[in-house]
């Protein structure tokens, strides 16, 4: 879920906030803008467009060490952000593939990486977003930032949304799934045809199964 890449980003926050705690505050708003940022690419090129499990990690790297020797403001979330963003990239690839069903373990991409030119595929740890073990993951993230962010009343109000956003989805990941099939069987074609192919997919795979059936 993109609520669990916010999370892991603000752990990592926590760790810093623990450090200097005069960046926790900027620290915790980059790594929560860096934990949902690869996601934006979601209508188009999805996994791909913003999602480097590799460069972020290339960009990070002085980053961190720029924020070490002149640590300010910008200098801190920057190299937060970058980290967040790095972290979202690579826990995809433990998750699940690109499908619109993830759940059915049908698809062998999970994060496109630039740096080797491919799609790698899923190591399906978590087996789809929404899942049990991944409401449990966000879960465990959101203590460190519980803990250490207890002082300021914005963070943490942050982390019990953050959480209790997970929960809803978790919840309602499967009917979700069934409403989207419905919605893309109704809607004109013009309209299908802009929708992203991985969710698109999901009405001509229904439309498949149910003229199966009849047979």
């Amino acid at each position: 879920m993109a609520t669990t890449h916010a999370l892991a980003g603000l752990a990592f926050a926590a760790t810093i906030a623990t450090i200097s705690p005069a960046f926790g505050t900027v620290a915790a708003v980059a790594a929560i803008l860096g934990g949902l940022f690869p996601d934006v690419d979601l209508a188009a090129g999805h996994r791909r467009t913003l999602h480097f499990p590799v460069y972020y990690w290339v960009l990070a790297a002085p980053a961190s060490l720029v924020a070490v020797l002149a640590p300010s403001d910008l200098t801190v979330a920057l190299a937060v952000f970058l980290v967040a963003a790095g972290l979202h990239s690579v826990m995809d690839l433990f998750g699940c593939g690109l499908e619109f069903k993830p759940w059915l373990g049908t698809s062998d991409r999970a994060v496109y990486s630039h740096y080797h030119g491919r799609w790698l595929a899923p190591r399906r740890w978590i087996r789809y977003d929404g899942a049990p073990s991944d409401l449990a993951l966000a879960a465990v993230l959101a203590f460190p930032a519980l803990f250490v962010f207890d002082a300021n009343a914005t963070i943490e109000w942050a982390v019990v949304v953050l959480l209790l956003v997970s929960i809803g989805y978790a919840a309602l990941r499967h009917p979700l799934a069934r409403l989207g099939e419905w919605l893309l069987e109704r809607l004109p074609a013009p309209v299908v045809a802009v929708v992203p192919e991985w969710i698109a997919s999901a009405g001509e795979q229904r439309r498949s199964d149910q003229q199966r059936r009849k047979q």
